[in-house]
């Protein structure tokens, strides 16, 4: 009897061995098809946790190039980066396969176009101003005349218009432009991520970070569509690696101690 029931683990054993092995295949063969994997990320002046930088050699750096890395290795094929400036950028990639994995930030246009992983990071928008000005909150820019610059295609510059609708919202394609229009006087706010707006703060005097929010949402691993094998194995990886610490560790190698990893999400992990 005791030898049946071995003989029976081990049969059991065996067959999840034998299904897990069929669900990494088909991961890589949707993840990776081109026998790489393709990963996306965002260009910024100065490094957050969605942003990355670039060395002399243009090469990117920050915590989503420590993500995608750790990710394919655990395809165990090479990685290659498409370095995008905006997020709205890297979502029409992905749409398109042009990529295989990227990070952004959640809303309900992009729930149509891509699927959506667990955040690594909570997010919220808001807007920097002038010395000078009157502005206090972000309802204090909802009005004619006022022109507040935001990064084009993305879920911030789409709160923005949602939230300030009296306001003119002024979409330009990369974070670097929309700061010297701000500092050039020639728009009235900046709308972008809390979170990375402290750095040109910072590089404009006097200037001040608005109370209130635009938005609060997570920035998330995100796939194409209709990869279910794709979408079920990055949603395992990146909880394993907020459990694991992977991810605390690349927050503080790019320098954001004080930033927190979002939350344990209730997705299935193997």
């Amino acid at each position: 009897m005791g030898h049946i029931v071995f003989s029976s683990i081990l049969l059991a054993a065996a067959m999840l061995a034998v299904a897990a092995a069929a669900d990494s295949g088909a991961a890589l063969r949707e993840l990776a098809a081109t026998g790489k994997l393709r990963v996306g990320v965002v260009f910024a002046p100065t490094a957050s946790a969605l942003f990355v930088i670039k060395d002399a050699d243009g090469t990117p750096r920050g915590v989503t190039v420590d993500i995608g890395g750790e990710l394919a290795a655990s395809l165990g094929v090479p990685v290659e980066f498409l370095v995008a400036p905006n997020s709205g950028e890297v979502t029409d990639a992905l749409e398109k396969g042009s990529i295989d994995v990227t990070f952004m930030p959640v809303d309900d246009e992009r729930r149509k176009r891509v699927d959506f992983g667990p955040a690594y990071f909570m997010v919220e928008s808001t807007c920097l101003v002038l010395g000078g000005s009157d502005f206090r909150t972000n309802r204090d820019l909802d009005r004619p005349n006022v022109r507040v610059a935001g990064i084009s295609n993305t879920t911030t510059i789409r709160s923005a218009a949602r939230v300030l609708p009296s306001a003119t919202i002024v979409p330009v394609p990369a974070i670097g432009e929309a700061v010297e229009l701000l500092r050039g006087g020639r728009v009235d706010a900046l709308a972008l991520s809390r979170d990375s707006l402290g750095p040109y703060q910072a590089q404009i005097p006097g200037s001040r970070i608005l109370d209130g929010h635009l938005q609060t949402t997570g920035v998330a691993i995100a796939v194409p569509k209709n990869r279910p094998a794709a979408l079920a194995y990055v949603s395992a990886f990146l909880e394993r690696a907020k459990a694991s610490g992977l991810i605390r560790r690349a927050f503080d190698r790019a320098g954001l101690q004080s930033q927190q990893v979002a939350p344990a999400e209730a997705v299935k992990v193997e």
